[in-house]
């Protein structure tokens, strides 16, 4: 396979191509900072400089892929959720996109593309089990990722096989919220956020590299994927489990009316409940190496 993929020197990058290269398959990385991709990127990787929010050459350099991998995107959680940051955070994720699902109209072969979405699609549903076919929720994410895959789902008009990656918290010691949470629960001051009753939908970083690949592979599969493990705790089991983990108690909750008062709006993304559920990842048998939190913390800590 020839694997075009865009954000790929980020974190679930980093974690992939490795095992694009490793079975045989060229990759082409596309970056806004190719210095960096060359330092981060294992030696094989093809790195493309250039904006994807913006038309370019690479357009015609993906038109050559059989498959893609969009990742790109700004962080969600970088600053507060001003009008001017939302912006940014929605156009980084459409117009890339958008510029994905205009080159792939000059593609002659079979493609798939395979773009990033986000357990927030469903907002804040509290106690129920959301299988793919769950409508979306409300808020700020569930908007946006509502939008982001519908800009992805053009790309089936050019007979291109679309899935949907409905990422959740994503476990890596390399960065995201665990790495952020470490330094905190290892001075035993861990510890839930709210109530702690909201359902906490988390994946091993290794089993996110893998079910990509998988997806690609498997021409089955497509439209929405919820990539989580199978059985979501709570975040107060999930918290107590990290500082069990440590050998460090875990009971400094912060207060929800706090975290609302200190992030405004995003708190949201922090206190909100998705008890999402793989079932597209079952039916189609893929096995995860880390579906259980004991042995994640285990492999990460």
């Amino acid at each position: 396979m020839r694997v075009f993929v865009t954000g790929g020197s980020g974190l679930v990058g980093r974690a992939i191509i490795p095992l694009f290269l490793d079975r045989g398959d060229e990759v082409l990385c596309l970056t806004r900072d190719p210095a960096r991709a060359r330092e981060v990127l294992p030696t094989g990787t093809e790195i493309l400089g250039g904006d994807p929010t913006m038309p370019g050459d690479w357009q015609d350099r993906l038109a050559t892929c059989t498959g893609v991998v969009n990742l790109a995107g700004s962080p969600v959680a970088d600053g507060l959720w001003t009008g001017r940051n939302k912006q940014r955070i929605r156009r980084s994720r459409l117009a890339t996109t958008e510029n994905i699902v205009t080159a792939l109209g000059a593609c002659d072969g079979p493609m798939v593309l395979a773009s990033a979405s986000a357990v927030g699609y469903y907002g804040d549903r509290g106690d129920n089990a959301l299988g793919e076919a769950s409508e979306p929720g409300s808020g700020f994410l569930a908007r946006l990722a509502l939008e982001w895959e519908h800009t992805a789902l053009k790309a089936e008009r050019e007979n291109v096989r679309v899935a949907l990656l409905r990422i959740g918290i994503v476990l890596s010691q390399e960065g995201g919220a665990l790495a952020k949470m470490l330094p905190v629960f290892r001075r035993g001051l861990g510890g839930p956020l709210g109530n702690g009753k909201q359902y906490f939908p988390w994946i091993h970083i290794g089993d996110l590299a893998r079910l990509i690949m998988f997806v690609l592979d498997h021409g089955e599969i497509q439209g929405p994927v919820n990539a989580v493990v199978p059985d979501p705790p709570r975040q107060k089991e999930f918290t107590a489990a990290v500082g069990s983990a440590l050998g460090k108690p875990a009971f400094m909750s912060v207060p929800g009316f706090v975290l609302q008062g200190l992030m405004g709006e995003m708190a949201g993304m922090l206190l909100s409940s998705q008890r999402a559920v793989p079932n597209v990842l079952k039916a189609a048998g893929f096995k995860f190496e880390f579906g259980e939190l004991d042995k994640a913390l285990g492999d990460l800590i």
